[in-house]
């Protein structure tokens, strides 16, 4: 079953108590995280590590910290420190992932990990004191120093910090990894050794479709059903159906599902990553997706919310004008360090037709190893990316050529 843990916690001072506006307003806590998503999460952990002195507070919308969700990230994707203090959050790690084309299968000798919501949110509760997550309640507005929550109450902070995900937005150009996934119970062992990142040998339909397996025990796995599209919509009975017909043609009989999770990851292909934070409530800090902070290609989001993580906790002072400039340079740091990433895309969502984004994808995988892993991890290096648009072309070199010409000139 779906796990459905949830703390509320009064707040500890009632509303009626609180000064005006008007009068000199002490702080009920030093930080206020709106959003109880992963970005936020993290955040309150690596604080809670780090700057323990710190009153930090979650106030999330739903009925628990993270929702109810699976993050993954391979071995290269964060460091050795980051990967010691993120430890508890794992469920499962493996030392290798395959993938599967029409016309080759690899096993990779990369380390894969996975953490899911239920392991953030007993991180996170044991982090923090009572009181210090409020859930249930959605956040109404926001200011640099104060959250206004639907039930009327305001809380007062030296900085507030929105986590609460990304908005619709015109000022980035982006395409979509969108999946259903069921974690199952097989009648028999599945006999797999590590996860299928992509088995891409289905059928295609709706842009790249390819299913993503992990192996959770001998007869526990998630099987997903995903696409990298052009548009958000989604069929769910349709994925479910393919997600019995990939068990069947593995030789897996589903004894029952244990539970279902969807998502909709945005993969940026390009936009102005100015004009997306401005956007939102001027002085007020923005993180995870609502920062632009998530793997381009991939849509991957774990590596980048570990390592903003990081970044806020070494912060030098906790005011909301220090937090705003630093996760603001930091997300656009990032943003304009991975423009290679959406010329990638460009070529896989815009010049490449039907199933030629699957022939990019399985081009890809002939690299080595270690190229591979440093594009999961957003670190490829000048050499990389000639190695990886030189040899033989997936798609007519005129046709990508001319795609991202235009695309430059603004002619998409």
């Amino acid at each position: 079953m779906p796990w459905r843990w949830g703390w509320r916690h009064s707040f500890p001072f009632p509303a009626a108590s609180r000064p005006s506006n008007s009068e000199c307003v002490t702080p009920d806590f030093d930080l206020i995280l709106a959003g109880g998503g992963l970005a936020n999460g993290l955040i309150a952990l690596r604080l809670a590590q780090l700057r323990p002195e710190l009153r930090v507070a979650i106030v999330e919308s739903g009925p628990s910290i993270g929702g109810d969700h699976t993050w993954s990230s391979f071995g290269l994707d964060i460091n050795e420190e980051q990967r010691r203090w993120t430890q508890p959050l794992f469920a499962h790690r493996w030392d290798c992932y395959s993938v599967r084309f029409p016309r080759h299968h690899r096993t990779l000798d990369v380390g894969y990990g996975t953490s899911n919501s239920e392991r953030l949110a007993a991180a996170v509760t044991a982090a923090l004191p009572p009181g210090h997550i409020i859930t249930n309640v959605p956040v109404v507005a926001l200011s640099p120093t104060s959250v206004t929550l639907a039930d009327q109450r305001v809380l007062h902070c030296n900085a507030v910090i929105d986590g609460r995900g990304q908005k619709k937005t015109d000022a980035l150009d982006l395409r979509w990894q969108k999946f259903l996934g069921q974690e199952v119970e097989l009648a028999e062992d599945h006999g797999l050794k590590g996860p299928i990142i992509m088995d891409a040998t289905i059928p295609q339909a709706d842009g790249y479709r390819f299913v993503y397996t992990l192996p959770y025990g001998p007869r526990h796995v998630l099987i997903e059903d995903t696409y990298y599209s052009d548009g958000r919509d989604m069929a769910p009975d349709l994925l479910r159906r393919h997600i019995a017909d990939y068990a069947a043609q593995q030789g897996w009989t589903i004894r029952q599902v244990i539970r279902e999770e969807t998502g909709i990851l945005p993969l940026a292909v390009g936009g102005s990553i100015t004009k997306f934070l401005d956007e939102g409530v001027p002085g007020v800090a923005r993180v995870g997706l609502a920062a632009g902070l998530f793997h381009p290609v991939t849509g991957y989001s774990f590596p980048d919310a570990v390592r903003m993580a990081d970044m806020i906790a070494a912060l030098p002072a906790f005011d909301a004008a220090t937090i705003h400039r630093a996760t603001r340079d930091h997300a656009m740091r990032v943003w304009n360090s991975r423009g290679m990433y959406r010329v990638l895309n460009r070529m896989l969502f815009l010049a490449a037709h039907d199933e030629e984004r699957r022939t990019i994808l399985e081009r890809f995988y002939e690299h080595p190893d270690d190229l591979v892993g440093r594009l999961y991890a957003a670190d490829l290096k000048l050499n990389d990316w000639r190695r990886i648009f030189s040899g033989r072309p997936p798609i007519p070199p005129l046709r990508a050529v001319g795609t991202v010409l235009k695309y430059g000139l603004g002619l998409k």
